[in-house]
C-alpha cells in the first residue's frame, strides 16, 4: 500500500493507463472528425486550407513514429504491466496479499460489535 502525494492510502500510486486510453479515444476522435472539416471547408471553396489539413493533420503521428496508440501499449509493456506485477508479489509477500491492508483496519476499527451490518 502506498500514499498517494494527496496524503490519502490507496493500493497502487498509478491510476493505471486509463488516461492514457482517454487521450488515445479524444485524439482519435478529433482524427475522424477532421474529415468532415476538410468537407466543409471544401464545400465552402477554402480548397487550400482543406489540403492544408489532410496534408499536415490527419493522420499525424502525435510524436515521431507513433499514433496514440501506440504508446498507450508501449506504456503497458515496458511500465504498467511489470509495475503491477511487482505490486502484487511485494503485497503478497509482506501484507499476505490484503491489497487494501489500510482499508481493512480502518474497517476493524470503525464497526460496532456484534452488530449484523458490521461484520469482520
Amino acid at each position: 500500500m502506498s500514499a498517494n502525494p494527496r496524503g490519502s492510502k490507496s493500493h497502487s500510486p498509478i491510476a493505471g493507463p486509463d488516461n492514457l486510453y482517454g487521450v488515445d479515444q479524444l485524439t482519435g476522435t478529433a482524427d475522424f472528425e477532421l474529415d468532415d472539416a476538410v468537407r466543409l471547408l471544401r464545400e465552402a471553396g477554402h480548397d487550400a486550407q482543406a489540403r492544408l489539413v489532410e496534408r499536415e493533420i490527419l493522420g499525424r503521428n502525435v510524436i515521431p513514429g507513433h499514433w496514440t496508440f501506440q504508446i498507450v501499449e508501449a506504456y503497458n509493456d515496458s511500465y504498467y504491466r511489470p509495475f503491477v506485477a511487482i505490486e502484487r508479489d511485494i503485497v503478497a509477500e509482506l501484507a499476505d496479499g490484503c491489497g487494501h491492508l489500510h482499508e481493512a483496519r480502518l474497517k476493524e476499527r470503525r464497526r460496532t460489535p456484534g452488530h449484523r451490518d458490521h461484520s469482520p
